[in-house]
């Protein structure tokens, strides 16, 4: 074969060789683009699997939601109607341990012997127990129905210190322990029975978990504000326990049961945050175990300028405790009540009328011989009479201003304000007997 016929050969041999690798990695070039093709399709399937099963998890959790919310109202709806139940049954669920508490004091009065008397305290204790828990679960109702309204005026500290030293200096020295508060020549700017309801249920903590040393209760002046300290020298609060002690029910740990302590409900400290809340004055402390605490109560400075207070022994001591022979007219419409305070007031010797209403009240001052001393009236009386309008009915009637007393389970600050523009004495039911024949002997001096 001629050289050049062999050199074409050669040549398309190798065109030949080219044009088949390139129709090969033609070929090679489609199937992987078909692979990924059905690589595209496998994914995207999968991806809408996925999503419809996400959608259909995100309606089931949507509809658990819903169930759920609908679950926590029902169970808020009846948490807030039992609350409002509690916060307005208080004078219903306070009117019958009124009448234990006047009828066991009357039965004091006629215990002959020591077994008696030793009974007769036992039940005055359970009745004192069973009084604190009722009032202390109805003010943490009525706190958490929102239906306590702090009425803000300016508070004298050293009237409202008097007034608590008064309380539990007699608890304090039983106790051995000593009660010391600094004088101070200041008002403050706060609601002053929630303000001494914050005060008293610390200085009660204070005491009952002190056994030795004392209290002391001061202030410090910090710009606007007036900073109230409460300082004991009792067993002292964990650091794991900072929080929990507010918290109801919470009564210490083993180091309180450890001290031989007893007694309490563990409430004291739940309704000091809730009232404190309530007035916007915070609540602190500081504590060291075994050393003892420090509350502290931040409370705006008053406007008004501080008044010299009436001490204690000024304000407690009763110029006689002579009832011998007291006319005393009794406004009440609970039976048993009404019975058990006549049956009181009679041991006491005095002369007692009761009527139920306004209308018979009045009646029994047709008797001209018979001019009351005194008239004692429940605010909440039969036929929708208030006991302050009874009073100021009666007092027109005899054309003077005969000293009064409203007994009332009504814990608003509405009664307590109509009480003090009318000039009228006001306590709260369960009465303490002691306490009410002291005011009685006070105000008929």
């Amino acid at each position: 074969m001629p050289l050049r016929d062999i050199d074409d050969l050669e040549r398309l041999k190798k065109i030949n060789a080219a044009l088949v690798s390139r129709v090969e990695r033609s070929m090679d070039q489609q199937g992987n683009a078909f692979s990924l093709f059905q690589t595209a399709i496998s994914l995207e399937n999968r991806v809408r699997n996925r999503t419809e099963e996400l959608h259909a998890t995100l309606r089931r959790l949507e509809q658990s939601n819903i169930d759920l919310s609908a679950a926590k109202e029902n169970a808020e709806l009846a948490n807030l109607s039992k609350t409002r139940f509690l916060a307005a049954a208080s004078h219903d669920v306070l009117q019958p341990l009124n009448a234990a508490h006047l009828s066991v004091s009357a039965l004091t009065e006629v215990q002959t012997s020591d077994e008696g008397r030793k009974l007769v305290r036992q039940v005055e204790r359970s009745l004192e127990t069973m009084e604190d828990l009722l009032r202390t679960l109805l003010d943490i109702s009525k706190l958490d129905a929102g239906v306590v309204q702090p009425e803000i005026g300016d508070v004298s500290l050293e009237a409202l210190f008097s007034s608590l030293r008064s309380d539990f200096l007699p608890e304090a020295e039983k106790k051995g322990l000593s009660l010391k508060f600094r004088p101070v020549n200041v008002v403050v700017r706060s609601d002053r029975t929630l303000l001494r309801r914050i005060l008293q249920n610390i200085l009660c903590n204070a005491l009952r978990y002190t056994r030795s040393g004392g209290v002391l209760v001061g202030t410090r002046h910090r710009g606007d504000t007036i900073r109230i300290d409460v300082a004991d020298t009792g067993c002292g609060i964990p650091e794991d326990q900072r929080e929990a002690v507010f918290e109801e029910f919470h009564r210490g740990t083993a180091t309180l049961a450890d001290a031989g302590l007893a007694g309490g409900l563990g409430l004291g400290l739940a309704i000091v945050r809730r009232m404190a809340a309530a007035l916007g004055h915070p609540v602190t402390f500081s504590s060291k175990v075994g050393r003892g605490t420090i509350f502290h109560i931040d409370v705006p400075v008053g406007m008004a300028p501080a008044e010299p207070a009436t001490t204690s022994a000024d304000m407690d001591r009763p110029r006689g405790y002579g009832l011998f022979g007291t006319k005393v007219l009794l406004v009440e419409n609970d039976a048993d009540v009404l019975a058990a305070m006549t049956s009181l007031l009679e041991r006491w010797h005095c002369q007692v009328r009761a009527a139920t209403s306004t209308d018979d009240a009045l009646d029994l001052l047709g008797d001209t011989a018979w001019v009351p001393d005194i008239v004692i009236a429940d605010q909440h009386l039969d036929g929708g009479d208030l006991g302050t309008s009874t009073i100021a009915e009666v007092r027109d009637y005899l054309g003077r201003t005969v000293p009064a007393l409203i007994v009332t389970a009504d814990g608003s600050e509405f009664v307590a304000k109509a009480a003090r523009a009318a000039g009228i004495e006001l306590m709260r039911k369960p009465l303490k007997p002691a306490q009410l024949r002291a005011l009685l002997a006070h105000l008929l001096a």
